[in-house]
C-alpha cells in the first residue's frame, strides 16, 4: 500500500519566513509594528507556534504530530486535523502536551479545535437545509488550511459592551462583530473581538460567535474566516512574554525564549467573500458552534496545563537537589512534589476519559470529547493552578524571590563570595542553583506566573461556564433513578422532572477497543 501523499509540512523557520510577506495592521504598547516577523517584542509568541511546524517534522514525533485526513487521503499537522476516532482525540492530547512542555502554551492548538467544531456546524447547516452546500465549503477551506500548513487566530470573544444586554441590545453595536452588509460578492463586518491568542503573528482569523443569539441578534451570528491583513483589520496586542526585560531577578530565563501575545481585533467594514463565510445570520445554529468548539478546546487545555505542569514537576525536584535534598527521603517534599503530580495527572486524566468517552457527533460524525469529563477537567485545573504554584513555592524555598540581581554574579567584590555561601548541595553548581530558581520564579512569581494563573482560570471560559455544563450533561437522573430503586419506590420515569431529565445506563467497550493484546497507546522512540 502507498504511503499517503503528505502535505507541504513548513519548518519552523519557513513559518517565521510566511509571516514576512504580511503587512497586517498591528500596534504593540503604543507603536505601529512594521513587520511582525522580525519584531522583538512579538518572538517569544512566534517560537512558540514555530516549535508546532518543527515538531512535526521530527521522525520520532511524526506519529503523534502528523495524522492522516480522512477527507483528502494526505498527511496534514496534528493540530490542524479532523477527529474520526477516541485514539485521534488521544492523540491530540498527547501533541498538546508535548508541545507545550516545551513552550508552556504553544497557541496553534487552538486551530485544531475551531476546524472540529466548525465541520460539525456545517453538517448541521446542511441537515437543516437539505444540502451539501456547506460541507463543501468546509472542507474547501479545511484543506487549503491544512495543505499550506495555516495558523489561525480564533477570534470569539467580544467586547461584549454591558453584560446584562445582549447583543442587538447595545448602544454601541461594534461592541460585538456583527454583519453591516451583504452583497452578491460576500458580507461586510464590523465590531469587536476582545481576547484573540496569537492574533498578531497567525496567518488568518476565524471570527465565531462567543454566545447563544435570539432572532434579534442574526446579524450577530457570524462565523467567517479573514487574512490577518484584510482592509479594515486592527490589531492592539500586548507583547508575547517578556522579551528583553530587565526584571529586579534578571532576563527571565523562561518567557524571554516562549511567549503568548493576545490582541483586541477591530474590524471597520472588513469584506470577507462567501467562499469564506460559514454563519451569516443563522442564528439558532450558533450557539451549537459555541458549544462545539468548547468542549474541544477545553479538552485541549486539560494537555496544555499537564504541559506547564510538567515544568513545574521538573523543576520543583531541580530545586529540591540544588538545595541539598532528595525528595524521596524528605517526608515533607515528598508530600508536596507528590501532590503537584497528582493535581497535574488528576485533571489530564479527566482529558483522557473525555477522549476515551467520545462519541460521533450525529450530522458530521467528527469525535467529540465527553463534555463531562472535558469540563470537569478544565475545572480542575482553572482553580487548582494556584495551588500548583504554592507547591513550586514550597519546595523551593524563599531563594526564588530573595534572590540578588544577576548582576551580582559578575561583580568582583560580592560574586565569588556569594557562590561560596549560596551554593547548598556541594555537587549541585552556584550558578545551576540561582538558574532554577529564577526559572521557577518567571513561571510562578512574576508576570508571566500571574499570566498562567489568570489564562488557566479564564481561558476557554469561565468556571461558571463549565459547571454550567457538567450539569446540563451529567447523569443525574440515572443517579436519583438508582437511589429510587433501591428505596423500591418504584417511580415512573417523568422526562419533565428537573432531576430525572439526564440519563445515562452506562457504557460498554463496542467490539472489543483493540485487538486482543495490544495497548490503547504505546510509547514513541525515547528522543534523542
Amino acid at each position: 500500500m502507498n504511503a499517503p501523499a503528505t502535505a507541504t509540512l513548513m519548518t519552523g523557520e519557513a513559518f517565521r519566513e510566511s509571516l514576512r510577506p504580511l503587512r497586517p495592521r498591528v500596534f504593540v504598547d503604543g507603536r505601529r509594528i512594521e513587520s511582525v516577523a522580525d519584531e522583538p517584542l512579538l518572538q517569544p509568541g512566534i517560537n512558540a507556534i514555530a516549535l508546532t511546524y518543527d515538531y512535526a517534522l521530527k521522525p520520532e514525533l511524526a506519529p503523534l504530530m502528523t495524522a492522516v485526513q480522512h477527507t483528502s487521503g494526505r498527511r496534514v499537522n496534528r493540530l490542524l486535523h479532523i477527529a474520526g476516532s477516541a485514539g485521534d482525540l488521544l492523540n491530540k492530547l498527547e501533541a498538546v502536551r508535548i508541545v507545550c512542555q516545551e513552550t508552556g502554551c504553544a497557541q496553534r492548538y487552538l486551530s485544531g479545535d475551531a476546524l472540529n467544531a466548525l465541520g460539525q456546524l456545517s453538517a448541521r447547516l446542511d441537515d437543516a437545509k437539505g444540502t451539501r452546500e456547506h460541507t463543501a465549503r468546509f472542507l474547501a477551506y479545511l484543506h487549503r488550511v491544512q495543505d499550506q500548513d495555516l495558523s489561525l487566530g480564533i477570534a470569539m470573544t467580544d467586547a461584549k459592551g454591558d453584560r446584562s444586554k445582549r447583543p442587538h441590545e447595545q448602544a454601541n453595536p461594534d461592541s460585538y462583530v456583527h454583519v453591516v452588509e451583504r452583497n452578491a460578492k460576500g458580507i461586510v463586518i464590523s465590531g469587536t473581538k476582545a481576547i484573540v491568542t496569537a492574533a498578531p503573528y497567525v496567518h488568518e482569523l476565524l471570527v465565531m460567535p462567543g454566545r447563544n443569539m435570539g432572532e434579534a441578534d442574526a446579524d450577530f451570528a457570524v462565523c467567517c474566516a479573514v487574512p490577518i491583513d484584510a482592509p479594515g483589520l486592527t490589531i492592539v496586542a500586548r507583547p508575547a512574554g517578556r522579551p528583553g526585560d530587565q526584571v529586579e531577578h534578571g532576563e527571565p530565563l523562561f518567557s524571554r525564549k516562549y511567549g503568548q501575545s493576545t490582541g483586541v481585533c477591530l474590524f471597520d467594514r472588513v469584506f470577507v467573500p462567501w467562499e469564506q463565510v460559514f454563519l451569516a445570520g443563522e442564528w439558532e445554529h450558533g450557539s451549537h458552534l459555541t458549544y462545539s468548539y468548547a468542549t474541544h478546546h477545553r479538552q485541549t487545555c486539560i494537555a496544555a496545563r499537564a504541559g506547564f505542569g510538567d515544568l513545574l514537576i521538573g523543576a520543583g525536584a531541580l530545586m529540591c537537589e540544588a538545595n541539598g535534598f532528595d525528595p524521596g527521603q524528605e517526608g515533607h517534599l515528598r508530600e508536596q512534589m507528590v501532590e503537584l503530580i497528582r493535581i497535574t495527572e488528576g485533571f489530564y486524566a479527566c482529558g483522557v476519559a473525555a477522549s476515551v468517552y467520545a462519541k460521533p457527533d450525529g450530522a458530521s460524525g467528527i469525535f467529540m470529547p465527553d463534555p463531562v469529563f472535558a469540563n470537569i477537567g478544565k475545572l480542575l485545573l482553572a482553580n487548582q493552578i494556584y495551588e500548583m504554584h504554592r507547591i513550586a513555592h514550597y519546595v523551593s524555598g524563599g531563594l526564588v524571590v530573595a534572590l540578588p540581581g544577576p548582576d551580582e554574579d559578575h561583580n568582583p567584590e560580592t560574586g565569588a563570595q556569594l557562590a561560596q555561601v549560596l551554593q547548598a548541595n556541594p555537587d549541585v553548581p552556584y550558578d545551576k542553583r540561582i538558574q532554577a530558581a529564577r526559572f521557577i520564579e518567571d513561571l510562578t512569581a512574576g508576570y508571566q506566573g500571574g499570566w498562567y494563573s489568570l489564562i488557566s482560570l479564564h481561558g476557554g471560559g469561565s468556571p461558571a461556564a463549565m459547571k454550567q455544563e457538567i450539569w446540563r450533561h451529567y447523569p443525574v437522573g440515572s443517579k436519583v433513578e438508582l437511589v429510587e430503586r433501591l428505596l423500591e419506590r418504584g417511580a415512573l420515569h417523568d422526562p419533565q422532572r428537573p432531576v430525572t431529565r439526564n440519563r445515562q445506563p452506562g457504557r460498554c467497550c463496542d467490539m472489543g477497543c483493540t485487538a486482543p493484546g495490544q495497548a490503547v497507546m504505546v510509547d514513541l522512540p525515547k528522543r534523542p
